[in-house]
């Protein structure tokens, strides 16, 4: 019988044969092993992990491959072999879950998927669209790391909305240790050289949009970004008539030009309603396959190769149980007082009277007049402290002076139409803000005749109203329902939470409540005393507070909206005023309603059911309710589905709604209310929403739950106590603390430090441990040991019997398609082999093929130093490593579905064994484990243990 050409291959390097033949194994002494695919003389074309590459042929040196080493009659030290099986396997899981990452939070399938789909492919482009609360920095920083691993991604460019970006920079370096530069303006000069000096960059989209001080030109002259993230992508958007914004100006620019290698966008709501500007943003992504100019049929079945969508209600954790329940949402309702009453009669009459003598003036008179009346409808809506503070001050400066607004009026007018346009949280409380000063500094521009008097008017009786009864009825629900509980108010406007906050203080304590706005402070705030302070603590302190449980209440304007996490102590929420706008009610819940909430969250709103915007509400509530049955009756997720229409709606529609109610008849109300939300989740949004869904990307547990790794971080504990045995170092353990002195070998990287104390490889510990006491991937002293077992020379080990049954070989599979030398990928299968039926008896993916390492290496007796040759044939052991290897090749489409022409190479062999070792001392003798119980001995190469 003719022997294999593979065998043949091996027996001609055995014999030192000259040419290197094609499938010969080499060390180089920097690029570590490769496969020979062509001896030229001096040089040779080799395939190394990294990439294809020429060499000098001097500087190569024969490895042996294991067909070749399974020849051999003495084998390889079992923990070096197995030790080098298992950096293979981290290395493969890692890079393609990001699950043996230096984070600090417990990782979920649902991240780990998004980061096995945005790694699958390099250059990479996603859009992440999941739900609020499912942690989008969790699965950028998955990305990230894992990138940074494989060493695809040196430099990082992030951008997002201003008030994100040093969220993003705590966030990046506290859950994962990635320290990102903030840029700054001041600091991008011609002589600073800002771009080239910094690899990993957060930036404003409002700041980095504009070409101030040329900055553009240095952003384009600089080295390219690895990696682009944009937070809240929906910026980026492009109308068809208005063009594209700034921002999707300035990244289009930046990926045609080519200085963007991969992009990751983040957005929640990804369709804003207009089919040109979601697919404008895709265009971005991958114009080969979405243009706004093409029919929408052509493109969707595309969209699952771009775009990612997973909601609450298909999240689970990993033995598949739902992480989230469905909010109980409900309401109260109040009456006015008598004195109140009195007060929002007098308002209506001057509101409605304003109207009118509005559309008697000139355009732009009758606009600002206009908008001037409705702030002051949105603030009588939240309280009549608001709305007081305001005519207050408008009624001194027409006594006073008039000023011109012109300024005010143009940033107030552009505010509008990005907040329109982008629906962001920075944009929207800019906007209640300047909607409070707006009341009081158009006091130049006359609103009805007579305003003066009209406005003492309201005063007098503003302060006619001595308690507010929402207030009033608030405190009670406290009492009653939520008595003990913390609770996190929403508001839109600063008086209103001032006012809440006193009557809290002087309810329940001076230290009962903090509170989040846009600038960190809280006027005419009464103390328990009666005394009116002003109260200042910025919002990240305030999150502090209240999550550890120091204070009861957090009373949050828009400002605590988007970007915090509020669910550690909380899950009842109160909206003490309803915003003209269902999506930021959505936005709200999602504070608490997050990863980590232990309870169903509780939400209440009050009304007052006498007023119009209580009936407005009503049936704006009645016609969502109808379109959840809708969606009901055709997906899983309608609550999901709802969100993404009320991403698509207009936010003109609703003030508009809210604003002309109050002048419609009563009885003409629904006729009106229906025709002006006739485009309203009509059958375009409904189709539209229902075609995003059912063609993204998704995560599903029931049929990715075989493939999620069921491993995390302590699964890398027993190689690296191993890698650190093989080079003489004993591991001291307390409990899961780990303390050693670092091997001389891996000393080279000025980064390890030359003894590590009181470390662990249990994310759990976090509240005992900083993250630079986190061992895992990508901590300097772990990816050292990694690359010295990848280096090793180890191939082929014997093992006893009683831990192995039969033969296990490991195989990595790459791509013959090469592109650069950061982007290679490998994937890691293991098979069991059963040599009496001569076929596989079990198939290991790479998490399991470490699973079944680490009980092999955890076994009692496995000793360091050679081993002998299995009993059986040289000639059959080499028949078991290629009948693997055909075995594994014909699955490789399976194994390695993302590979256009996979190969597959053995990387280790490990064979059972009852025999003893090359140096004589049985199997089962390692005087290196006597002490096990806190000290793990450590045993050299070919030596005994040495002590530190």
């Amino acid at each position: 019988m003719p022997k294999h050409p593979r065998i043949q291959i091996a027996e001609a390097h055995l014999a030192e044969a000259s040419p290197l033949p094609p499938g010969a194994q080499v060390r180089h002494p920097h690029r570590g092993v490769g496969v020979v695919i062509a001896d030229n003389g001096q040089t040779v074309v080799v395939r190394f992990p990294d990439g294809i590459a020429e060499c000098e042929a001097e500087l190569l040196t024969p490895e042996l491959t294991v067909l070749q080493a399974v020849a051999r009659d003495v084998w390889d030290d079992p923990l070096a072999t197995i030790t080098l099986g298992q950096a293979t396997a981290i290395q493969s899981v890692n890079h393609a879950w990001g699950i043996f990452s230096r984070t600090r939070i417990e990782l979920l399938p649902h991240q780990l998927w998004v980061c096995r789909q945005v790694n699958r492919t390099w250059p990479t482009r996603w859009l992440v669209a999941d739900d609020v609360g499912l942690g989008k920095t969790v699965e950028a920083g998955l990305v990230l790391l894992s990138l940074q691993a494989r060493g695809a991604v040196r430099r990082l460019l992030v951008l997002c909305p201003a008030g994100l970006v040093a969220q993003w920079q705590e966030r990046l370096l506290g859950m994962f240790n990635i320290r990102v530069v903030r840029y700054s303006a001041e600091a991008d000069t011609p002589r600073t050289d800002f771009w080239g000096t910094h690899d990993l960059v957060v930036a404003s989209l409002q700041t980095l949009r504009t070409d101030h001080r040329a900055r553009h030109q240095r952003l384009f002259q600089a080295e390219p970004w690895d990696l682009l993230m944009v937070d809240e992508a929906h910026h980026l958007n492009a109308d068809q008539d208005g063009g594209p914004t700034r921002a999707h100006k300035l990244v289009e620019r930046l990926i045609d030009e080519r200085r963007v290698k991969s992009a990751v966008f983040f957005t929640g709501t990804p369709h804003r309603g207009k089919d040109y500007g979601f697919f404008s943003l895709l265009r971005l992504l991958n114009p080969s396959l979405f243009d706004p100019a093409r029919p929408l049929g052509e493109q969707l079945p595309h969209l699952k190769e771009v775009m990612i969508r997973n909601n609450k209600q298909s999240v689970t954790n990993l033995n598949g149980e739902r992480l989230f329940a469905s909010p109980k949402v409900g309401s109260v309702t109040y009456a006015y007082s008598p004195e109140e009453s009195r007060f929002y009669d007098l308002l209506s009459s001057f509101i409605i009277t304003g109207k009118a003598y509005a559309s008697s003036l000139g355009a732009a008179d009758s606009r600002m007049a206009t908008l001037v009346l409705i702030a002051m409808q949105k603030l009588a809506s939240s309280s009549v402290a608001a709305i007081r503070r305001a005519i207050r001050g408008r009624l001194s400066r027409i006594r006073t002076q008039k000023q011109s607004v012109l300024s005010l009026q143009k940033k107030v007018s552009e505010l509008q139409a990005e907040y329109d346009e982008n629906l962001t949280t920075a944009s929207f409380e800019e906007l209640s803000q300047l909607e409070e000063q707006l009341a009081v500094a158009t006091a130049g521009l006359q609103l009805m005749e007579n305003e003066e008097l009209r406005l003492a008017q309201l005063v007098e009786a503003a302060d006619a109203v001595v308690e507010e009864t929402k207030i009033k009825k608030m405190l009670e629900i406290l009492d009653e329902r939520f008595a003990g509980r913390s609770v996190l108010f929403f508001t839109e406007y600063k008086a209103t939470q001032s006012l809440l906050m006193s009557a809290l203080i002087a309810h329940f304590g001076a230290d009962c409540a903090t509170f989040i706005n846009g600038d960190d402070r809280a006027d005419e705030v009464v103390d328990a005393a009666g005394r009116v302070h002003t109260l200042r603590e910025n919002r990240e302190d305030a999150s502090t507070r209240f999550n550890s449980g120091k204070v009861r209440f957090l009373v949050s304007t828009e400002a605590g909206g988007e970007g915090r996490d509020l669910q550690d102590q909380c899950h009842c929420l109160i909206h003490v005023d309803l915003p003209w706008n269902p999506m930021r009610l959505h936005q709200r819940v999602g504070r608490i309603n997050r990863y980590g909430q232990k309870h169903a969250v509780e939400v209440l709103s009050l009304r007052n059911p006498d007023t119009v915007e209580a009936l407005i509400w009503d049936r704006l509530n009645e016609k969502i309710s109808r379109i959840n049955q809708a969606f009901a009756h055709a997906m899983d997720e309608p609550e999901d589905l709802l969100q993404l229409v009320l991403g698509m709606a207009s936010p003109a529609l609703f003030t508009d709604l809210f604003s002309e109610a109050p002048h419609i008849e009563r009885e003409r109300l629904s006729e009106w209310f229906d025709a002006t939300t006739a485009s309203f989740g009509g059958e375009h949004a409904v189709k539209t929403v229902q075609q995003l869904i059912g063609h993204c990307a998704r995560f599903d547990f029931k049929s990715t739950a075989s493939e999620i790794p069921k491993l995390d971080l302590p699964a890398v504990q027993p190689f690296f106590e191993r890698a650190l045995r093989l080079n003489r170092r004993q591991v001291v353990k307390n409990g899961d603390w780990l303390s050693f002195k670092t091997p001389e070998g891996w000393m080279s990287d000025p980064l390890v430090s030359p003894r590590y104390e009181d470390m662990t490889f249990r994310r759990e510990l976090k509240a005992q441990a900083g993250i630079d006491r986190l061992l895992g991937v990508g901590h300097v002293v772990v990816d050292r040991a990694l690359a010295d077992a990848l280096a090793s020379s180890a191939r082929a080990a014997t093992v006893q019997r009683t831990h192995l049954a039969e033969p296990l070989i490991l195989f990595r599979i790459r791509d013959r398609v090469t592109r650069s030398n950061a982007e290679a990928q490998t994937v890691v299968a293991g098979v069991f082999w059963d040599v009496t039926e001569g076929k596989p008896r079990r198939v290991l993916s790479d998490w399991q093929a470490l699973e079944q390492l680490n009980e092999i290496c955890n076994a009692p007796g496995l000793s360091g130093g050679g081993s002998r040759a299995p009993d059986d044939a040289a000639e059959e052991r080499r028949s078991v490593i290629v009948a693997a290897q055909h075995f594994i090749e014909a699955e490789m489409r399976t194994l390695a579905p993302d590979f256009k022409y996979p190969f597959a190479e053995p990387v280790i062999a490990l064979w059972p064994t009852s025999r003893t070792r090359a140096d004589g001392h049985g199997e089962s003798a390692d005087p290196g484990e006597s002490d096990a119980g806190n000290r793990d001995g450590g045993a050299g190469k070919n030596s005994s243990a040495q002590t530190d």
